[in-house]
């Protein structure tokens, strides 16, 4: 696939990527890829598609059709909503503080859509103790242990799911990795984690307004109603359409398989073709 013939393609499948794990509620980037992938490319000339993971659209092209999209879908409503997730970060990570909360992903850079959960890495010397203060919070809350494989190796994670205002989702490091700097699937940039101070400074300087508001009340105007609208069918969005003319998922309706470890890093592997393109002509 050649540049110079599918340039506008990338743009193109960036695009229903984004609408994917907006509207369709698709959370990872290389799924809405393949996904977007195959929807778009399954209509290329009636062919079977050969690509490259590098003539695909990057994960930060697509985060970046994403916030394009949920800027036009919700304007200033969009605004208000970070800026009280921001809050709900906020004052879970002062409930933390023995722990030392650090706020990362889509609620500290701003990149968020519906659904958007609060992200906190939490570094406990005994995660028994992490578990107590969270229960004497009054916290409801799910424990889940999951096995990644990062570095040729295969890591395990503690994940707690807890129901607040917003969900939040805590992530247990080893306090020693409060220092290491682990590197973002989208940018491939080392991951910015917010600090309690960080976070209030980033409040103060992007909703100037609703912080000092905050500040004086200590509440958020209409946070109950700004978080309940993820709950809601989304909202038509200004792509409704747009791809119409690309084809379909097909009459088999079958999912993209997941990524097998380091498939999407590598720039030289060919894929012949898409699962749900053996049939085409």
């Amino acid at each position: 696939m050649s540049a110079e013939r599918f340039g506008g393609m990338r743009a193109r499948i960036a695009a229903e990527a984004a609408r994917l794990m907006y509207e369709e509620g698709v959370d990872q980037y290389f799924t809405a890829k393949r996904m977007a992938a195959k929807r778009i490319l399954g209509a290329v000339e009636g062919r079977r598609a050969r690509y490259r993971p590098a003539d695909l659209p990057s994960n930060g092209e697509i985060r970046e059709a994403l916030l394009l999209f949920a800027e036009r879908a919700e304007g200033s409503q969009r605004t208000r909503r970070l800026f009280a997730l921001r809050i709900v970060a906020l004052e879970a990570m002062r409930a933390l503080a023995p722990f030392s909360p650090r706020l990362i992903g889509s609620v500290s850079t701003g990149h968020i859509r519906r659904g958007s959960d609060v992200d906190l890495h939490v570094f406990p010397a005994d995660e028994e103790a992490l578990e107590r203060h969270v229960r004497a919070l009054g916290w409801t809350f799910d424990r889940e242990r999951v096995t990644l494989q990062k570095g040729g190796e295969l890591r395990e994670y503690v994940h707690y799911h807890v129901a607040d205002a917003a969900p939040l989702e805590l992530t247990v490091y080893a306090p020693r990795d409060l220092r290491a700097r682990p590197r973002s699937s989208t940018d491939g940039k080392p991951i910015v984690r917010l600090g309690v101070a960080a976070l209030s400074a980033l409040c103060a300087r992007d909703h100037p307004d609703a912080w000092e508001r905050y500040l004086e009340t200590g509440e958020v105007e209409g946070m109950d109603a700004l978080l309940e609208a993820d709950e809601d069918e989304p909202l038509p969005g200004p792509f409704d359409g747009l791809l119409d003319d690309t084809g379909s998922t097909g009459e088999d309706g079958d999912e993209p398989v997941c990524a097998e470890p380091g498939e999407e890093d590598d720039p030289d592997q060919d894929y012949d073709p898409l699962p749900g393109f053996e049939g085409a002509a």
